[in-house]
């Protein structure tokens, strides 16, 4: 008796534990799961916003009747040359803002993580404030600060006997700017989980480190920087996907949808949300949709087996 009541216990606590991740289940299953299987199904018709509700009116196969196209969207991506401008243009300011983002984060933890830091909760909260502020506000902001005429970048670079840059018409100025305003908004964010991992790396190491005669940079290198390789492999994966669905910066920043004067300000989503709601071509637009999943999957892969190089390197 007392064997089943225990195994009686453990059953009630297994489907007390199931109640309570069931909404992130049933979450993702709404907002996650359904809509990339309907994507993903969108992508092989010819679909436009009528056609989109006559069929979620009736969910009638028949309705989309002549148009289904097979791979046709996914022949015309391959070929589009504005897919792969929006494609570059995504791993420009990703790159631009990402990694100097990263290094900057992990410099920052490393002075707050100073046990001898004054007011160190202060700081802590002093860099979440970029990231609870509007996006909007942001970069109404950076317009200011980047104007080509009474901006405060172009007049300091005027007071250094340099001329004024075309930060919103030219295409590498546009997204040195752009960069800047994403890491002005990660930045503390991304400080505090570095933090977090620092703080949890064992003080015997450290000690270890001291007695052996390190010096500051031989721990930080051989002590600080391997104990944090699963938070720099996480922080790099989600940087790569949230650059990669760069859409609410450039929008703003640049003032349309078209992309800017020669399309600098195009990225991916921007591209995708042109294509499906103001062209109104579904299809294509859910096309768009697949191919971005298949670049996130592949830079994922990759930073995966290098990541996996990496510690296999450090592990001999």
């Amino acid at each position: 008796m007392g064997r089943t009541k225990q195994v009686s216990a453990i059953a009630r606590q297994d489907r007390i534990g199931l109640l309570y991740v069931a909404p992130f289940f049933v979450h993702f299953l709404l907002f996650g799961a359904i809509p990339i299987v309907f994507t993903t199904f969108l992508a092989f018709f010819n679909a436009d916003m009528d056609l989109y509700y006559e069929f979620m009116d009736t969910f009638d196969p028949g309705v989309l009747g002549n148009a289904f196209i097979g791979f046709d969207n996914f022949r015309e991506l391959g070929t589009d040359p504005y897919f792969w401008l929006a494609l570059k243009n995504t791993f420009s300011i990703w790159a631009i803002s990402t990694i100097p983002q990263l290094i900057v984060a992990f410099g920052i933890a490393s002075l707050l993580a100073n046990p001898n830091l004054r007011a160190s909760v202060f700081w802590r909260t002093l860099l979440m404030v970029p990231n609870i502020t509007s996006v909007l506000a942001v970069a109404i902001v950076f317009q200011q600060i980047f104007d080509r005429d009474f901006g405060m970048v172009n007049t300091l670079l005027h007071y250094l006997g340099r001329g004024p840059v075309e930060w919103t018409n030219e295409t590498m100025p546009s997204h040195v700017a752009i960069s800047m305003m994403i890491d002005w908004r990660w930045l503390g964010y991304n400080s505090l989980i570095f933090l977090a991992a620092i703080l949890a790396i064992p003080k015997e190491l450290y000690e270890s480190a001291s007695l052996d005669g390190a010096s500051r940079w031989q721990v930080t290198r051989f002590v600080t920087i391997p104990q944090l390789r699963n938070t720099i492999t996480f922080m790099v994966v989600m940087g790569t996907i949230g650059g990669l669905g760069l859409f609410v910066e450039p929008l703003i920043y640049g003032g349309s949808y078209d992309g800017g004067a020669n399309n600098q300000f195009l990225t991916m989503t921007l591209y995708l949300y042109k294509n499906a709601f103001l062209n109104m071509r579904l299809g294509y637009g859910a096309a768009i949709g697949v191919g971005i999943t298949v670049v996130v999957i592949l830079v994922s892969i990759v930073n995966f087996l290098i990541t996996r190089r990496i510690a296999s390197e450090d592990s001999k």
